[in-house]
């Protein structure tokens, strides 16, 4: 049996540019996806509750390399004013071991096997790549919001894919999981594990404001296989 549980909260930007879906088939697959928004505005607010019914759907269909190539495609004519964003989505299949995930950007993807939160997807940013290749990291944090990939640009060499065998699997957005401690990450999902939809809500109401009192959006699914 799959649970699931999700949440959205606007940050102190206007126009919530997250969004979160999650599709159930008649056979019980999930298909989940969240979509964080490329900046603020209502073009944005409007276009990402469509990439994400969109790649929820098309994930639990055909999988969530294809749920996503197919988002892209609504937003691949970017001449300047169409929106763009980043993702991560998953497919969960009753009674399967393993469940697949994709992403393009710095939405993530974490597994609780019960003792230990692990994360399975690495941000496709310039800061991320470069604490890779060993730059010092108060260079390579200054590089932390320029994206190597987006949905826009989404082909099958820049949407990365991953298995997670654990039972718990968290979708966020970078609101999420850059504005929560860690620690405080992983005493949430401890408390709340057996509760897909109480998770959702307490990661998300967990997200602080950073020293310059700005909050981004933040947006979380929960899969849970029992």
């Amino acid at each position: 049996m799959i649970t699931t549980g999700y949440a959205s909260r606007e940050g102190t930007a206007e126009d919530n540019a997250d969004a979160a879906r999650v599709y159930r088939l008649a056979d019980g697959i999930v298909g989940a996806a969240v979509i964080d928004g490329i900046g603020h505005g209502p073009v944005t607010a409007a276009t990402a509750p469509l990439l994400a019914e969109v790649a929820a759907r098309i994930s639990a269909r055909r999988g969530p390399l294809a749920g996503l190539l197919t988002a892209s495609e609504l937003i691949a004519d970017n001449d300047g004013e169409e929106a763009d964003a980043v993702a991560v989505a998953a497919r969960a299949i009753p009674g399967d071991d393993v469940i697949v995930i994709n992403w393009t950007g710095d939405c993530r993807a974490y597994g609780w096997n019960g003792e230990r939160l692990e994360l399975y997807t690495d941000d496709h940013t310039v800061g991320a790549q470069l604490r890779t290749n060993g730059v010092a990291l108060e260079l390579a944090r200054e590089h932390d919001n320029w994206l190597r990939s987006t949905l826009a640009r989404a082909t099958v060499g820049t949407v990365y894919t991953a298995g997670i065998q654990d039972r718990l699997v968290i979708l966020t957005s970078d609101g999420v999981h850059d504005q929560i401690n860690p620690v405080d990450f992983t005493a949430l999902v401890r408390e709340h594990a057996d509760e897909p939809q109480v998770l959702a809500d307490a990661l998300v109401a967990a997200a602080l404001e950073n020293e310059h009192g700005y909050r981004d959006d933040a947006t979380t699914i929960v899969l849970c296989v029992s």
